[in-house]
């Protein structure tokens, strides 16, 4: 796809936008479309964890809760409009979040660490009637064990690609809330030059970088 995008942005700030912030994005706004004071959840706070973050806090969602295994990734996720913060290394997830939504679950939960652990936590926090996209990336074959009874009250698992999303049209969207400072992308972005792309890549694994842009030499 080619997207037309607007000249005074700038294109390595929105290099974030084809894949990571319109699959995280898209996966709140266009699939799960929680409606304002919907409780929500999200495992893994990477760029599309924390972009789907993002948009839940622009829908209204309450309370927005993350999950992670890294402290820092949970303390951009609170400044980023998380209300609670969970590390995964330190406390069950599934039970601090029905903890904080008075025993009842989330609405609506995104998986965006590709971690068979992580899915069965999203789906088991949810509420009757919730649901759970799956948009995190794992290798082909990996397969996640789900609680039968538990999806029997009306829950809902369901994947989607890059956000289910239109690009011609969900992209300038981005855009226009980046733009009205309700999507700070800038937040997770890091640049290397090119010639660091080795380090750019050890970085994001280990966790340091949310989301690295290259920047080609001139």
């Amino acid at each position: 796809n080619v997207v037309k995008v607007p000249e005074d942005v700038p294109l390595e700030l929105l290099a974030a936008f084809p894949c990571g912030i319109n699959t995280g994005a898209g996966a709140v706004l266009n699939v799960l479309r929680p409606q304002p004071g919907d409780a929500f959840a999200v495992f893994g706070t990477g760029t599309v964890g924390l972009a789907g973050l993002m948009a839940a806090r622009i829908a209204g969602c309450e309370p927005i809760i993350a999950v992670d295994l890294h402290p820092n990734r949970l303390e951009l996720a609170r400044s980023l409009g998380a209300a609670h913060t969970i590390d995964a290394t330190r406390s069950d997830p599934v039970a601090e979040i029905r903890n904080l939504t008075g025993g009842l679950g989330v609405r609506a939960s995104l998986e965006a660490a590709g971690s068979p652990q992580a899915l069965r936590q999203a789906v088991d926090c949810l509420q009757p009637m919730g649901t759970c996209c799956l948009v995190g990336s794992s290798r082909k074959g990996t397969e996640a064990k789900l609680d039968m009874n538990h999806l029997q009250h009306g829950c809902t698992v369901r994947g989607c690609i890059q956000g289910d999303s239109i690009p011609e049209q969900f992209i300038p969207h981005l855009i226009g809330l980046y733009r009205a400072g309700k999507l700070p992308v800038e937040r997770l972005v890091t640049f290397y030059d090119f010639a660091d792309i080795n380090q750019a890549v050890a970085d994001s694994i280990a966790g340091k970088t949310i989301k690295p842009v290259l920047r080609m030499p001139k």
